[in-house]
């Protein structure tokens, strides 16, 4: 089963993401993940990456889909994918449903974390305070949750069509959304 989990910057994918992990057994993916190793590691798309996000932006397509298929082809014996941070846009969700590009894998669900935009602030203000993270400041954090908006929101009406998103309230306790997280991948595994 690959889920793609789906929320603003600061929802709790990336919790939400590993207790599903050690739950179910998935390969977790986040992008921001491997993104940071590359930009700690200086390397050149590192560098190119550090620039773009830490003015907020999101990289491109080509950059962010290519280090995904690299990975994905790296775990060619994973029992599943959680995807989280990627798909951001239309077409990186049409580039992972790609055959060409992605063989045979299928996004099978999408959990779309539903927080309202002044928690997610405050998370991830939180977030920069405990982790020390250069992406999270102030600034950028505007940038990053506009780009939500403008960019990856349009996934919903884009995977609701296709009938694979299940909505869950981001805003509970973390064991409550998982509660209900889990719930959903049961009721469609």
């Amino acid at each position: 089963m690959n889920i793609i989990l789906f929320g603003a910057p600061g929802s709790g994918k990336g919790t939400q993401a590993k207790l599903l992990t050690e739950k179910y057994g998935f390969d977790h993916v986040s992008t921001g993940d491997l993104f940071r190793y590359e930009m700690s590691h200086n390397t050149p798309l590192g560098l190119k990456a550090k620039e773009i996000i830490n003015r907020g932006d999101l990289c491109p397509d080509d950059i962010t889909m290519g280090m995904l298929r690299n990975h994905i082809e790296s775990h060619p014996d994973s029992k599943g994918f959680i995807f989280d941070g990627v798909p951001r846009t239309i077409p990186q969700a049409e580039m992972l449903d790609d055959k060409t590009m992605f063989g045979a894998m299928e996004v099978d669900m999408v959990l779309y974390l539903h927080v309202d935009m002044e928690e997610v602030e405050r998370r991830i203000l939180k977030r920069a305070q405990l982790e020390n993270r250069a992406d999270d400041t102030p600034e950028a954090i505007k940038v990053r949750v506009q780009n939500f908006f403008d960019q990856t929101m349009p996934l919903v009406d884009y995977y609701q069509a296709q009938g694979k998103l299940v909505r869950v309230d981001g805003m509970q306790q973390i064991d409550e959304v998982f509660v209900s997280l889990c719930k959903a991948i049961d009721k469609n595994a």
